[in-house]
């Protein structure tokens, strides 16, 4: 029968495509054919498997399904559970919607999803924990991204970094600076983008370190964390200036923080991680910075402001100064924009 409907529907098995044909006399309600091409091998190949089988659950207002490859001939035992980790995080990703700010919030009706013929047992449920994990983490980072510029405030975004300190407090800390604590550093460049703003900026600091054994090494990551960037006295206008996604300027803020949610889950050994973030708006008023001024960052560098919607760079110079400052082997900035 499903030869037959993949000749006649034209389904060859190419990546991306997709068939779902209902089929009760077979034991499930739909049989659905997702293609995965023919070198599929890569996790993110498989990753895509199960965001496409979320969307044909979500179409079919499916309340289970159950995923078996046509053929996993070949591969081999840690292949399998890779594989079932990447088809169970995709399902996990494609499934969820962010409803917290609709008046009627629908919610998946998706309870269960079985991965047949990957493998059973202790491994394998270690390896879809780490999914899990994960998954949660970029759920959380989405979240952040998602959530509007009068709601994620920097003393907001500070206190949901300082709320995953708490919940894994065996492995993380937050120090959340305040603005005084920052002018104290001399962060004349961070302050300066803060400074029209008001809702005061929050310099955030988490730092991972496992409970036991040796640190062999330490790593920063930096992220953005522009709540919102209206673009200061070089307002951003005209048409595709994009001032009204301006909520995402923080979402280089939100991947590190979602790696800390991440690693505060997984506790990998043997690495000590410094996640910072330096928080806040760019923003108009009279206290606000203007093109001509000379600010200081921490490390003594003075700076022209050429244009106050430069924001990433003058935020992330007095950032890194700061995670250089920590003892750390290597630092990553996250920006998630091509300004920085």
């Amino acid at each position: 029968m499903l030869a037959e409907a993949s000749s006649e529907e034209d389904f060859t098995g190419k990546a991306g495509k997709s068939m779902v044909l209902r089929l009760p006399s077979c034991g499930s309600k739909r049989v659905g054919l997702i293609g995965l091409g023919k070198t599929a091998s890569s996790p993110a190949s498989f990753q895509r498997l199960g965001e496409a089988v979320a969307a044909a659950a979500k179409t079919a207002q499916a309340n289970s399904v159950a995923i078996v490859l046509a053929s996993s001939e070949g591969l081999s035992n840690e292949s399998k559970l890779s594989t079932a980790s990447a088809i169970a995080s995709g399902t996990v990703l494609g499934i969820y919607e962010d409803s917290r700010y609709k008046s009627e919030p629908r919610k998946p009706k998706l309870n269960s999803v079985d991965i047949i013929g990957l493998g059973t047992g202790p491994e394998l449920e270690k390896k879809l924990k780490y999914a899990e994990n994960v998954s949660s983490a970029i759920i959380f980072g989405r979240e952040l991204v998602n959530s509007p510029a009068n709601v994620l405030t920097p003393a907001a975004l500070a206190a949901e970094a300082s709320n995953i300190a708490s919940l894994y407090s065996d492995v993380l800390s937050a120090n959340i600076l305040s603005a005084e604590q920052c002018k104290e550093l001399k962060m004349g460049s961070y302050l300066g983008v803060a400074a029209a703003s008001a809702n005061p900026p929050h310099f955030i600091h988490l730092c991972y370190k496992p409970s036991s054994g040796p640190i062999k090494t330490k790593l920063a990551l930096v992220g953005k964390g522009l709540t919102f960037d209206s673009g200061g006295y070089n307002i951003k206008t005209g048409a595709g200036c994009s001032i009204d996604i301006m909520k995402t300027d923080m979402g280089g803020s939100a991947a590190v923080l979602g790696a800390a949610k991440a690693l505060g889950q997984i506790k990998p050994p043997g690495v000590e991680v410094h996640f910072i973030v330096a928080s806040c708006e760019n923003m108009i008023s009279g206290t606000g910075m203007r093109p001509g001024d000379i600010i200081t960052a921490s490390n003594g560098k003075t700076i022209e402001v050429n244009n106050t919607d430069a924001e990433g760079r003058l935020t992330l110079a007095d950032a890194l100064v700061y995670a250089c400052n920590q003892g750390v082997d290597k630092v990553k900035p996250n920006t998630l924009q091509s300004d920085s």
